[in-house]
């Protein structure tokens, strides 16, 4: 921006271009200049490094890549620990039998630089990719995770521009790259990155459009719904939550619908409004009542009962229902066993802040919750978790002459190095 004067959007396109004149064929993306300017990609491929140094005259080490994979020395991280030993859970987590299937995208081989031709067996390569995103996310959040789906994620992308395949194949492997790149939202979103996160979920509902896939459509807009309550605009997450149900009216999935109106829900709790908001939440219950349906589709796992409390439990919190957000969020944990670490501990939070701010406080019971969130650090990474322990934080401190709740802050600051 500063040299060039252009966006990352049309940076990328100055890099295909050039690339053309280089005689490369190359899918550079805003996307990918983002890894590349946030250090999340240590060296770019070789291709790109030819077209880099043509473009700026520079090698890569003058643009600051690092050209050598020797171990470097460890400094501390912070509460996550390490980047040598994020590495480490990672390669562990790509070593298992989930972990291999994605390294299907993550490590193409040839296909990479020259798809060739694309058919049913690389399209479900690209859906089990985003089923083993989400499996590992659920219970450990998306810190370790988020750059290998970048680079699945821009893998897809080169299938879809370079590939030869049959038009339905097209449609199929376009709908596939949709969802990855709203698991790579989701990702996005729950490590902090707002913006990269609505880019993806925007990338996605284009490809829903373009693949007339209405179950990807209607995903899109419930993601986009969350992120713009978690990003404080009401208007926008009703609109979106209710372009979701618009979508899938006639999909056969009442537990899709009852999802993307318990978003909407979200967005009348911010507003404040509580009649529309209790209207949404009773749609969402009466819809969730009627069961599973074939036509459900498999992330819609998550939605578990204990999810449904839980989203009518934030609906609760925003409207100011202290103590019916509190019993919501207590219902969703114990309701999640041993499932879903991240949103138990998110739940967990949620209750320890109920607690605290309720008109009448119960800031032991809100110290004990809390400390049952720091438990699931650091196997849970989830930049979304730190700022509701933060939130947490902040609630308690109007209690910190209670001798449980100092007692908790000293934790908190000593665990997260926050002292």
């Amino acid at each position: 921006m500063d040299e060039f004067q252009m966006s990352r959007l049309e940076f990328a396109k100055a890099v295909n271009d050039t690339g053309a004149e280089l005689g490369e064929n190359v899918a550079c993306c805003a996307r990918l200049v983002a890894a590349w300017e946030d250090g999340d990609v240590g060296c770019p491929q070789m291709t790109y490094r030819r077209i880099l140094t043509q473009m700026t005259g520079r090698t890569m080490q003058d643009l600051g890549f690092r050209l050598t994979t020797r171990a470097t020395p460890v400094q501390p991280a912070g509460l996550y620990g390490t980047d040598q030993e994020e590495d480490v859970n990672r390669r562990a987590f790509l070593g298992d039998s989930a972990g291999a299937l994605f390294l299907t995208l993550l490590r193409p081989g040839p296909k990479a630089a020259a798809p060739g031709r694309i058919g049913v067996r690389d399209v479900r390569a690209v859906h089990q990719a985003v089923t083993t995103l989400y499996a590992h996310d659920h219970n450990h959040g998306s810190a370790a995770l988020r750059r290998d789906a970048g680079q699945a994620l821009h893998t897809a992308y080169q299938w879809l521009q370079n590939g030869r395949y049959t038009e339905k194949t097209g449609r199929h492997l376009r709908a596939a790259t949709g969802h990855l790149s709203i698991a790579a939202g989701w990702l996005a979103y729950d490590s902090g990155r707002a913006a990269d996160a609505r880019s993806l979920y925007g990338e996605a509902l284009a490809a829903a459009r373009l693949a007339d896939d209405p179950g990807l459509e209607a995903h899109a807009f419930g993601c986009l719904a969350l992120l713009a309550k978690a990003s404080g605009r009401p208007r926008e997450a009703i609109s979106a939550a209710q372009g979701a149900q618009n979508a899938v009216r006639d999909y056969g999935s009442p537990r899709m619908l009852a999802l993307f109106a318990m978003r909407e829900a979200g967005g009348w709790a911010l507003m404040g409004d509580a009649s529309a908001t209790d209207r949404a939440i009773v749609r969402a219950h009466t819809l969730y009542a009627k069961g599973p349906s074939d036509a459900d589709p498999s992330w819609l796992e998550f939605f578990t009962p204990a999810e449904l409390a839980g989203l009518e439990s934030l609906a609760r919190a925003d409207l100011g229902q202290h103590e019916r957000a509190a019993a919501g969020a207590e219902q969703a944990v114990l309701l999640h066993g041993d499932q879903f670490a991240r949103n138990r501990a998110l739940y967990q939070a949620d209750i320890a802040i109920q607690h605290a701010v309720r008109d009448r406080p119960e800031p032991e019971a809100a110290a004990e919750a809390a400390s049952r969130v720091l438990a699931y650090l650091p196997e849970v990474r989830s930049d979304r978790l730190l700022q509701s322990l933060h939130n947490v934080e902040s609630a308690l401190q109007r209690h910190n002459g209670v001798p449980a709740v100092a007692d908790w802050l000293e934790e908190y600051r000593t665990t997260t190095g926050t002292g």
